[in-house]
């Protein structure tokens, strides 16, 4: 198993809040077993009862339930007194880190610091999500471990057994400094050399159960070290040619049904099974899915795919917020909401603004407001994210 079981806990979100609360490209940004034939028994994502819902929204604001489902970012060295403040008011699900945020070890434990003193004064009483994209070889925001691939660890001697040592060495270093999840491994199943996937070596291989094996023993070593590890980037880039990046330009993955589930969504029914803690979607459009809706903003992959074929309980996020693959969906706000309505937990606003994160929180609270975003819906995801934030360092 992968450290703390993945499930909705339909009650866990109480624990948010303590008693008497109020009412009231690799650098710029996340791209950042062997598999089933058969989907997995599906796990319970069933919304909490009237009573339930009840009790949470008199503990949380409807600021701090719309807070709670943002990870927010920042540019420069030093944490915005802003930021700060969102936290200290229970407003901020966790923050995502980037080169310009890291000058040194020491300066970036100081930053994770002044983020938990801020976060011991809130109301929310879990641990703030501290991440980054720690894949290894390229894809390395902290300097040092993992220093190879996953291209190059899927291509030693023993294959798993270097993945699963890569997967200690990544958090051993995020641990070090005080991160507690991970936005990787990569599950993608590049096709041709020299692709998306391969040419920056962020695939273990051309063949799904070798990815599961592989990303599957980075997943567990790492969790085993208390950093909860992200799948990703649902149902799979590994179509995708040298030119089509999502954080650039729209990309449409035009991959037959048969072959998107035996061959890109394949290595995800072990790690679901073995309890990876968090899926992040891609936002590719799959027509074999949705024809109309990048994968991150669709109801038809998030829910039906995932949550319901596979039977995914853990938490879902979303890719970087500001590619540019969405900028026909409108501002980060409305981005926020639609990726929400289509059943993702997280909302990754990375694009290093404070502002930006404030813009996706105020759009889900004005979405409970107007009905947009369904109580019950938002109810049963604080709970996923209630259920990661309490096993943190676990």
């Amino acid at each position: 198993m992968l450290g703390r079981r993945a499930v909705v806990a339909t009650a866990g979100v109480l624990a948010l809040c303590a008693t008497g609360c109020s009412g009231g490209t690799p650098q710029a940004g996340a791209p950042s077993g062997t598999p089933s034939s058969s989907p997995a028994p599906a796990s319970s994502s069933a919304p909490p009862d009237t009573a339930t819902q009840a009790s949470q929204e008199q503990r949380l604001t409807p600021a701090q339930q719309a807070g709670q489902r943002v990870i927010y970012s920042y540019p420069g060295k030093t944490v915005p007194a802003s930021l700060l403040a969102h936290v200290k008011a229970g407003e901020v699900a966790g923050v995502i880190f980037f080169k310009e945020n890291i000058p040194s070890r020491a300066q970036l434990a100081a930053a994770i610091d002044k983020l938990n003193a801020a976060n011991a004064q809130s109301p929310v009483k879990q641990p703030l999500l501290l991440l980054t994209d720690q894949e290894g070889g390229q894809i390395r925001r902290l300097p040092g471990a993992p220093e190879s691939s996953a291209k190059e660890d899927g291509a030693a001697a023993d294959p798993v057994a270097a993945a699963r040592r890569s997967g200690t060495e990544a958090a051993q270093n995020l641990a070090g400094v005080g991160m507690n999840a991970n936005a990787a491994p990569v599950l993608d199943v590049y096709r041709k050399p020299g692709d998306f996937a391969d040419r920056t070596e962020r695939s273990y291989s051309r063949d799904p159960r070798a990815v599961a094996a592989d990303a599957g023993a980075f997943a567990e070593a790492q969790q085993a070290g208390g950093v909860a590890a992200t799948a990703k980037h649902f149902p799979g880039l590994g179509s995708a040619t040298a030119t089509a990046n999502t954080d650039e330009e729209p990309v449409t993955l035009d991959v037959p049904l048969e072959t998107l589930r035996s061959v890109d969504e394949a290595p995800y029914p072990s790690l679901i099974k073995s309890g990876v803690r968090m899926i992040m979607s891609s936002w590719a459009i799959y027509p074999a899915l949705d024809p109309k809706r990048p994968a991150g903003l669709s109801p038809a992959v998030v829910r039906k795919e995932l949550r319901e074929r596979l039977g995914f309980g853990g938490v879902t996020i979303t890719d970087a917020l500001e590619a540019k693959a969405l900028r026909q969906f409108g501002d980060s706000g409305r981005r926020g909401l639609l990726a929400a309505q289509a059943g993702e937990d997280l909302i990754l606003a990375s694009g290093r603004s404070v502002a930006q994160g404030e813009q996706v929180a105020t759009a889900l609270r004005n979405g409970l407001a107007s009905g947009e975003l369904d109580g019950a819906d938002n109810a049963a995801a604080l709970d996923r994210i209630t259920e990661l934030r309490s096993g943190l360092g676990h």
